[in-house]
C-alpha cells in the first residue's frame, strides 16, 4: 500500500511539473516576451513524453503565431507563421480523437478561433502587400499560408458553408502565373474554374485554362474548361470560336465543319467566320494532284466558293477573302485546261466533231474560270496595291496575286497585262 501511495505521488508531481511549464510558457506569452515563451515551449515539446500534449501543441502555435504576426519579431523568425500552422494541425490531430464534440478543440473553441483566423489574416495581408510590390513569388506562398488557413476552418465547419477562398485562390493563381510558375497557376484557377465560379472578369479563367491545356496537348482538360466555359458564360462567343480551333487541330474534318456551321450561324454577320470556314473547306478537297482529293471534294470547293463570297459580301474590302476565291477560280480553270488536253485524237488522225465541241467548251469554261480569277486577284491590286507599308502577310497576299495574274494573263496571250503584273510583282518589296 505504501508503495502505490509513493507512486501516485510521483505521477502527481510529474504532471504538476508539467501544467508549471506550460504555465510559465503562457506567462511569457502573455508579457510579449515571445523569445523566452518560444525557448520554452520547444524545450517541453522535445521530450517524448510531451510530444502527445495537445495543449502544448496549441500554445506552440499561439506563440509562433504572435511572433509571425509582429511586424518586428518576425524579421528574425521568417518562418514562424507557418511554424504555427504545422503546430495548430497537430493540436487538431491529437484532440480530433475527443469524441464528446464539445470538448473537442477546447481551447481554440474558448478564443474564438483566434489563433486561425488571426493567422489566416497575416497571410492574407501579407500576400497581398508582397503582390502589391511585384514579388509575386513570395506573395505566392503567403497566399498559400492563408489558404492553408482557410482549409483548417473550412474542413470543420467554421466558414460559414463557404467552401472556397476564391479571392485568395485567384491572387495565388495569378501571382503563380506572374511569377513564371503556369502549373501553379493551372491548379489554382481550375479550382475556381471546377467550382463554377462566376463574376466580372472570371471568364478569363476559363479561357485561360482552356487555352493552357491545348498547349499541352492536354485536349481532355482543353474540352473540360470549354465546356465549363459555356456552362458558366454561355453568351461568350469565344467558346464557338475556341472549338473551332481544337477540332481543326484535331483533324475530324465533319466535326469540325458541323462546328463551323454552328458558329456561322450564331455569328452571321461576322465575315472572318465564313473566310476560315472556306479554307478549311478548301484545304479539305483540294490536291494539286488530282487523284488524292476526296471523293467529294467537288461538293467541298463548292461550299468552299459559297462561303468565301459571303465573307466577301459581308466585308468587301477584306483582301484575304478575295485571294481564296481568285484561288479557288484560278485552280478551276487549271483543272479544266488539263481536261481539254487529255482530249488528243486515237492515232493519226483527225479530232471527231464531238471532240472539237468537247475541247471548245473546255477552253470556254477555262476562260471563264480565269476571268472570275483575275476579278478576285485584281481587287486584292486595288486594296492593298495602292497602300505603303504592309503587314508581312499582306505583302505576301499581294505577291501571290500578282503571280497567278502574270499566269492568267500569259495563258490568255495578253503580254500587257502579263507584263504590267510582272512589273508589280518585281517590285512589291521595294513599294511595300
Amino acid at each position: 500500500m505504501k508503495s502505490l501511495f509513493v507512486t501516485l505521488m510521483l505521477v502527481g508531481t510529474g504532471f504538476g511539473l508539467f501544467a508549471q511549464k506550460l504555465d510559465k510558457a503562457k506567462d511569457l506569452l502573455g508579457k510579449k516576451n515571445y523569445t523566452e515563451a518560444k525557448t520554452e515551449i520547444d524545450n517541453f515539446l522535445a521530450q517524448d513524453k510531451n510530444k502527445s500534449n495537445s495543449e502544448a501543441w496549441y500554445l506552440k502555435s499561439k506563440i509562433y503565431g504572435a511572433i509571425g504576426l509582429d511586424s518586428v519579431k518576425q524579421a528574425t523568425s521568417p518562418g514562424a507563421k507557418a511554424v504555427a500552422v504545422d503546430a495548430m494541425k497537430k493540436y487538431m490531430e491529437l484532440e480530433s480523437g475527443i469524441k464528446d464534440s464539445a470538448k473537442r478543440y477546447l481551447l481554440l473553441t474558448m478564443d474564438n478561433r483566434r489563433p486561425l483566423t488571426d493567422l489566416y489574416s497575416g497571410y492574407s495581408k501579407e500576400a497581398a502587400s508582397l503582390y502589391n510590390a511585384g514579388n509575386y513569388n513570395d506573395a505566392l506562398k503567403g497566399f498559400q499560408g492563408s489558404l492553408d488557413v482557410f482549409d483548417m476552418l473550412a474542413k470543420n465547419n467554421w466558414t460559414n458553408n463557404i467552401l472556397l477562398d476564391t479571392i485568395s485562390v485567384l491572387y495565388a493563381g495569378i501571382s503563380a502565373e506572374k511569377g513564371g510558375k503556369v502549373d501553379t497557376a493551372a491548379y489554382y484557377y481550375s479550382k475556381i474554374a471546377d467550382s463554377k465560379a462566376k463574376g466580372q472578369g472570371y471568364e478569363s479563367i476559363y479561357k485561360w485554362l482552356a487555352d493552357h491545356y491545348k498547349q499541352k496537348n492536354d485536349m481532355a482538360n482543353a474540352t473540360k474548361y470549354t465546356k465549363l466555359g459555356k456552362e458558366v458564360y454561355p453568351d461568350d462567343p469565344f467558346w464557338l470560336g475556341f472549338e473551332v480551333n481544337m477540332l481543326s487541330e484535331s483533324g475530324n474534318k465533319d466535326q469540325l465543319f458541323t462546328k463551323y456551321d454552328e458558329l456561322t450561324k450564331a455569328n452571321p454577320t461576322n465575315p472572318l467566320y465564313y473566310f476560315n470556314y472556306a479554307v478549311e473547306l478548301y484545304k479539305t478537297a483540294y490536291n494539286e494532284d488530282s487523284t488524292k482529293r476526296p471523293a467529294n471534294s467537288d461538293t467541298l470547293i463548292s461550299k468552299a466558293v459559297e462561303k468565301s463570297l459571303k465573307s466577301i459580301e459581308l466585308d468587301p474590302k477584306y483582301p484575304n477573302s478575295r485571294m481564296l476565291l481568285g484561288q479557288i477560280y484560278y485552280n478551276q480553270a487549271v483543272d479544266i485546261v488539263a481536261q481539254n488536253k487529255k482530249i488528243k485524237p486515237a492515232g493519226k488522225v483527225k479530232l471527231t466533231p464531238a471532240q472539237l465541241k468537247q475541247k471548245e467548251e473546255l477552253r470556254q469554261e477555262s476562260s471563264k474560270k480565269f476571268d472570275q480569277a483575275a476579278e478576285q486577284l485584281t481587287k486584292v491590286d486595288e486594296l492593298l496595291g495602292g497602300q505603303g507599308k504592309l503587314k508581312m502577310e499582306e505583302k505576301q497576299f499581294l505577291k501571290d496575286s500578282y503571280d497567278l495574274l502574270i499566269n492568267i494573263y500569259d495563258q490568255k496571250q495578253d503580254t500587257a497585262k502579263s507584263a504590267a503584273f510582272t512589273d508589280k510583282f518585281n517590285n512589291v518589296d521595294k513599294v511595300h
